[in-house]
């Protein structure tokens, strides 16, 4: 009878300890996953003021626009809540989108070779960056399902697993594909 209840005993520590581990590897998992987006921002964040600058050069009465997107930059550089830094990095996307879109009005500026660059870096940045978000917010599904799920939950609360925050946008504009109209159909 000892001998049982010293095995049960010692099977329910190595279940403990299991979980721990496992809550352990998935909260490490969603850590760095969300260094891998944290990356890429940052990758973002430094070609901003190059592509700016290169704008800068053909549209000097768009001026507002090009300092809209350096305060977007600068506000989504300092901000370290994951919700808040989506909402910010939203912002920023428009306004880069904005920048973008002003390379239309100006046909050298489309033929310059320093903005192609840049323009091919920003959407090797932005693939990368979803990328890294999906990867983040699936890493967190698991860890999050994992301190939610019983017999987990009780060894997640004991040791104060928190949820973690999913890294979103609230809409679904930056996955649309643009429509571009080559010629009119008559």
């Amino acid at each position: 009878m000892k001998t049982m209840f010293f095995a049960v005993l010692v099977l329910i520590l190595v279940a403990g300890v299991a979980i721990y581990n496992r809550l352990i590897r998935g909260r490490n998992r969603a850590t760095t996953a969300w260094s891998d987006i944290d990356v890429q921002l940052q990758r973002r964040h430094d070609l901003i003021p190059r592509l700016v600058a290169a704008v800068d050069q053909y549209a000097k009465y768009e001026k507002a626009t090009l300092e809209a997107v350096t305060e977007m930059r600068n506000e989504a550089m300092h901000v370290a809540a994951v919700g808040a830094r989506g909402k910010a990095e939203e912002k920023l996307s428009a306004g880069l989108q904005r920048i973008i879109a002003l390379a239309e009005d100006y046909p050298d500026l489309k033929a310059n070779e320093n903005f192609l660059n840049l323009q091919n870096e920003l959407v090797e940045t932005e693939n990368y960056l979803q990328f890294a978000r999906r990867y983040y917010n699936g890493s967190v599904r698991d860890y999050n399902t994992l301190t939610e799920t019983v017999p987990n939950n009780f060894i997640a609360g004991w040791f104060k697993f928190g949820a973690k925050e999913f890294f979103q946008k609230s809409s679904d504009d930056a996955a649309n594909v643009p429509l571009v109209k080559l010629g009119s159909v008559e």
